[in-house]
């Protein structure tokens, strides 16, 4: 089977020797993801809604580019650093993957790799 990577060009991928996603024939599998500002910060720190929608965004641009979307994810799990704010985390969730639902989870964890993160989110997808 073809394998395809796609990079978000963050330096901790060759530090660490991972891709944002990998495509194996007709799934993705996305990688933990996080709210990065894009210059080795986290963007908005303290605000759990638009973390999470900063992960989907960049989780979106890495299934863009092994051709899938929104609409082929199957499943999501979020790492949440305070469950109380589920309802923040959920909506943005609810903004992306509304009309296709994906079997989902939410776990809270103790804590992140950085103390402002909020939120780390991962996603499966299947081409069709």
């Amino acid at each position: 089977m073809d394998t395809k990577r796609a990079f978000s060009g963050a330096p901790w991928e060759k530090q660490v020797g991972y891709c944002r996603a990998v495509r194996v024939g007709n799934q993705v599998f996305v990688a933990g993801t996080t709210a990065s500002d894009g210059k080795g910060g986290v963007f908005a720190p303290g605000d759990a809604y638009a973390q999470a929608k900063r992960c989907w965004e960049i989780v979106l641009k890495a299934l863009g580019e092994l051709d899938a979307d929104a609409h082929n994810v199957v499943r999501t799990r979020m790492f949440v650093t305070d469950a109380k704010r589920w309802e923040e985390f959920g909506r943005a969730h609810q903004e992306v993957f509304g009309a296709n639902p994906p079997a989902a989870t939410m776990v809270e964890v103790s804590a992140l790799l950085h103390p402002d993160m909020l939120i780390e989110v991962e996603a499966d997808a299947v081409i069709t």
